[in-house]
């Protein structure tokens, strides 16, 4: 019988040929079931940068070839790589309060994002438990700046960041979870065995004419920041540096 949490799908695409030639080269089937999930998840972190892809619902292959991604896009990929080299995985599906990502999105239209962002983890399979994988969404490079930045806190909520513990937050692989925006999360909708079916029952809510903006001009302005911070030029909009947690019911 196959095996729903480890079969290929639409959006989980790891028999494309982008994919298997990836997991092929790196070797990660001939791992430990450790270091397949390690070096999967590193590579997910770290190789595919922090960035605003054109839409949540595409291919890994997609996020793959873009070479960066966020929360719901990093997390297909994962995904895939995860069950290209047989480890068990779902997705966990929620919402984040937009303030969450204040700072990344241009102050001049942060009025025109929707109050609550679509936003999932990744669940997997190891020794007889579920772990959940949300620390792999920020590079270290771009993490390192907000550490930089917000030296004199541990509690961020901005900047695509939700944390009580930005000094060391739980983000790499050592058998546990891990988080990273965990304190933005305002709704949860349960687990889903593919990202496939998490997008047939949700999806983000711009509106047309939001949606258009986002897709063709405001992602490309939000990627362009991300860029800079990662470079370590933080901007701030002449706000207060300290990114504020706004309440989930916030207007």
């Amino acid at each position: 019988m196959t095996d729903p949490l480890l079969v290929p799908t639409k959006l989980l695409d790891f028999d494309a040929a982008p994919l298997a030639h990836l997991i092929e080269t790196r070797g990660w089937r001939g791992l430990s079931e450790y270091d397949r999930i390690g070096a999967t998840y590193d590579f997910v972190r770290n190789e595919i940068a922090f960035g605003y892809n054109r839409a949540d619902d595409i291919p890994a292959s997609d996020v793959l070839s873009d070479g960066y991604g966020q929360c719901n896009t990093k997390g297909t990929l994962l995904m895939a790589l995860l069950r290209g080299v047989g480890i068990r995985c779902r997705l966990h599906g929620f919402t984040i309060h937009k303030g969450l990502q204040r700072g990344v999105v241009p102050e001049l239209v942060y009025p025109l994002a929707p109050q609550e962002i679509l936003h999932s983890w990744v669940e997997i399979e190891y020794q007889g438990a579920w772990i959940n994988f949300e620390g792999f969404i920020l590079d270290d490079a771009f993490l390192k700046v907000l550490q930089t930045s917000f030296s004199d806190t541990d509690s961020l909520c901005g900047y695509g960041a939700g944390t009580d513990c930005l000094g060391a937050p739980p983000v790499a692989w050592n058998g546990e979870d891990t988080y990273i925006q965990k304190t933005g999360i305002v709704q949860d909708f349960g687990v889903f065995d593919t990202p496939d079916a998490f997008y047939l029952s949700h999806e983000q809510s711009f509106g047309w004419l939001r949606g258009a903006l986002y897709r063709h001009i405001i992602r490309h302005w939000m990627n362009a920041r991300v860029r800079g911070f990662r470079s370590g030029r933080l901007k701030t909009d002449g706000r207060a540096t300290h990114a504020h947690k706004e309440p989930a019911n916030a207007a």
